[in-house]
């Protein structure tokens, strides 16, 4: 079936339902109602649902329909997505494969890679994880050190890559790497597809200080690309990064699906995919400070009475209403099908904010309580939790730091920050590492 969707070139949908005249909301429900009606059989294994789903433009149907969509708007991917929930059906995959790095993938080409990985990805096949930052190059990505080299029909990479997620278990890396060190900094960077499951990569998982382990180390030592895994061209690099980087703020944290019923073949598949993605994302919550249990905390604990504790509560409600208003508009600018704006490093920097003063909310009503872990601390040591994974908020996806440079310059038109590695060859820039 996979072979089937790339030889179809031109128009890969296949048993689907049309859509006569403009596209509007309720046009798409009513279509992709039919079709499910039509085509859902849960006995089918995830894969082969998956499959048929994707050929008949319904997983991505915002996509142009030569690769797997219908040419809709970009709304229509949310609108399907929910019918899909509703008819009790499953949909794609959820993780970085679909919101990272097929997007990319589908901007910058090329087309060999779009026929080689955009299938697989809608399936659940081929999971994929992100290999950007590195021990002296997290903000200042562009500063990157790893190494791409072609050697004949490969690209040879040495390297170190750090804070990937689900790197233990992805088969692919959205990796960033240097190819040209004569050139400024911006200009030498590649954008490549790296097998992970080969001797050259060594992944290592980092401890966290709320005792997860959600991130890794990646090391690189004469691991091989194919010539071709370059997505884009070589040396514009950065440019496809930044699509990627946009997608990342766009997209956000992801909840899991709600199935309706789960006493059947695909839905337990799906299931147990998702139970298995969203092991590594089980503090999240405590790192976006809990906002939920404020409330009846405060209660529980009397600090609602206090004044100074009631005003703090109400400024974080305060951040948490405005944060909800700037991801609906960034709901509507996608229902607009517009790309990805400063809303993105808005609503990025926004719960920053409201994270940090979530944490010293739960300090205010919890005392010397929250800095205790195990049975007789602070809601059974959720509330220390909170406390030293909210820091984190602020670094992954962008640091705040950067978030206020992208909207200040890019949003608002203020001058640029004074740079000095500009316009020079990386090789003579002063560099940690």
């Amino acid at each position: 079936m996979r072979e089937l969707g790339r030889e179809l070139g031109e128009d890969v949908n296949v048993n689907t339902t049309r859509i006569e005249g403009p596209p509007t909301p309720d046009a798409v429900r009513e279509a992709v109602r039919t079709w499910v009606r039509a085509n859902w059989d849960p006995e089918r294994s995830l894969v082969e649902w998956r499959q048929k789903l994707a050929l008949a433009g319904w997983a991505a149907p915002s996509w142009p329909r030569r690769w797997f969509g219908q040419d809709l708007p970009t709304w229509s991917d949310d609108v399907v997505r929910h019918e899909l929930l509703a008819s009790g059906a499953v949909g794609i995959p959820i993780g970085s494969a679909v919101t990272l790095a097929a997007p990319t993938i589908l901007a910058h080409g090329p087309d060999s890679l779009r026929q080689r990985f955009l299938l697989p990805i809608l399936t659940g096949e081929e999971t994929w994880c992100q290999l950007f930052s590195e021990p002296a190059a997290g903000s200042d990505l562009a500063g990157l050190i790893t190494r791409a080299e072609l050697d004949g029909e490969e690209w040879m990479i040495d390297g170190q890559k750090v804070w990937n997620t689900s790197a233990h278990h992805a088969d692919f890396g959205m990796l960033m790497a240097r190819t040209n060190w004569d050139v400024p900094k911006h200009q030498g960077l590649t954008f490549f597809i790296l097998p992970m499951h080969q001797p050259g990569v060594e992944v290592r998982p980092l401890r966290q200080m709320n005792n997860h382990s959600s991130f890794n180390e990646v090391f690189l030592s004469g691991a091989r690309i194919p010539r071709s895994f370059v997505v884009g061209a070589v040396g514009d690099g950065w440019r496809a990064a930044l699509t990627t980087l946009a997608f990342e703020r766009r997209f956000g944290a992801i909840p899991p699906p709600r199935y309706t019923s789960s006493h059947v073949r695909t839905v337990n598949e799906a299931l147990e995919e998702s139970e298995e993605h969203f092991k590594t994302y089980k503090w999240y919550p405590q790192r976006a400070g809990r906002v939920d249990l404020v409330i009846d905390r405060a209660r529980a604990t009397g600090a609602s009475t206090n004044p100074i504790v009631r005003q703090e509560i109400a400024r974080l409600f305060c951040l948490h209403r405005a944060s909800g208003w700037t991801a609906q508009r960034a709901q509507a600018a996608r229902a607009l099908g517009r790309t990805p704006g400063p809303e993105g490093s808005i609503g990025k920097l926004a719960t920053s904010l409201m994270a940090r003063q979530a944490a010293k909310v739960h300090s205010m009503i919890s005392g010397a309580q929250a800095l205790l872990s195990g049975p007789d601390s602070a809601m059974d040591g959720v509330i220390a939790e909170i406390l030293i994974s909210v820091p984190a908020q602020s670094i992954a996806g962008g640091t705040d730091e950067i978030q206020r440079n992208i909207i200040g310059e890019k949003a608002l038109g203020l001058p640029r920050e004074p740079r000095v590695d500009q316009d020079r060859p990386f090789r003579d820039i002063p560099r940690n590492g």
